[in-house]
């Protein structure tokens, strides 16, 4: 059984053609990182402009890559939400319209449970399947939730963050920092160069819920622990830099780095990876959880990764591989099996729900 994938929820216009809901037989990404960057950030029109270039070539590369046609194609998967209302848009009314072109059924996939499925679809490939109840830590640039999953795919919404997303925290730093955007894989690259116990930065303590998360004050004492410097020399130096080369070496980055920056950049990164995994730890314990999913685009964080596999957690851990960890459609599609199978189809009145919760 063949689905056809379509991501558009924020700015990567993606496609893949999933068989069975496990197999990738393609998986096609356009990324608008070379349009935003100039911005520091992602700016929603311009990525709906985008996506409306990318998606009919995207879509067709990914049928070619997969060696089949539309006629084989036996449901279209598309992300409803969470995400940006007009990115949401240009794949909803695109896969509406082969949907009625062709009378395949139309399946809503929501982008939160895709991230999740990225995981389970892969470890049903290899000999250690995830075991139920699970829990997910979906952590990326828009999301930092925690669920308990279980078997029948129903999510319980554990902890999430009441401020920024930690990818976003990252990001922010990043860009404070004058490492460009996207700043979070700049800062996992230069955290090893640091000492990451020589800034204290506290750790949230969270009243309520205590399994909520808060990045927003730890973004700010990295904002004043630059204003009680002049770092005017080496931002230049680094802005520079990325005017020469938008995608500097490790090397050249630790040329325009000194020492302080590269200890603060490590403490920030240990800060949040430590809020990340004792929220984890606490809700594998409430829940007897028997596995453990992290899913989103830091879960390509290679300090994360680990700092897990340290923790010596009491169920199975699973990362999925990095190019199923940042925003892709081969999720969607995978995500969109078990509704197919249950035939939890949509219609013509989909609408893009930004902030579709999935729990």
């Amino acid at each position: 059984m063949l689905i056809l994938g379509i991501e558009t929820s924020c700015d990567e216009t993606a496609s893949a053609v999933v068989e069975d809901g496990t197999r990738i037989l393609s998986s096609v990404i356009s990324s608008q990182i070379a349009t935003h960057a100039v911005y520091g950030g992602v700016v929603p029109e311009l990525a709906s402009r985008e996506h409306l270039r990318a998606m009919v070539p995207v879509v067709r590369l990914a049928l070619a890559q997969a060696n089949t046609k539309l006629e084989n194609i036996d449901a279209i998967a598309v992300t409803q939400g969470p995400g940006l209302v007009g990115s949401l848009l240009v794949g909803i009314t695109y896969a509406k319209a082969l949907s009625m072109a062709r009378a395949i059924p139309l399946i809503a996939v929501n982008h939160i449970e895709g991230h999740i499925h990225a995981v389970i679809s892969q470890a049903r490939l290899s000999a250690e399947p995830v075991e139920f109840p699970a829990l997910a830590l979906v952590v990326s640039g828009g999301h930092t939730h925690l669920f308990e999953v279980t078997e029948n795919f129903r999510y319980r919404l554990l902890g999430k963050t009441r401020d920024d997303a930690a990818g976003e925290a990252f990001d922010k730093v990043g860009k404070l920092l004058g490492f460009g955007y996207p700043g979070g894989p700049v800062i996992d690259l230069l955290a090893p160069h640091g000492n990451p116990g020589a800034v204290r930065f506290s750790l949230v303590k969270m009243k309520g819920n205590t399994l909520d998360f808060s990045f927003s004050g730890l973004k700010t004492a990295v904002l004043r622990w630059t204003e009680a410097r002049d770092l005017a020399g080496e931002l230049a130096a680094r802005r520079a830099l990325l005017e020469r080369n938008a995608h500097p070496s490790l090397e050249e980055w630790l040329e325009v780095t000194p020492r302080t920056t590269l200890d603060v950049v490590a403490s920030f990164q240990k800060t949040v990876i430590d809020q990340l995994l004792r929220r984890a730890v606490s809700s594998i314990e409430e829940i007897a959880a028997r596995s453990l999913i992290v899913s989103g685009g830091v879960a390509c964080n290679t300090g994360l990764r680990l700092a897990t596999q340290r923790a010596h957690l009491p169920c199975a851990v699973f990362f999925p591989d990095s190019g199923l960890s940042t925003d892709n459609a081969a999720m969607i599609a995978a995500a969109a099996f078990p509704k197919f199978t249950r035939g939890e189809h949509a219609d013509l009145t989909l609408r893009a729900q930004p902030n579709l919760a999935l729990a």
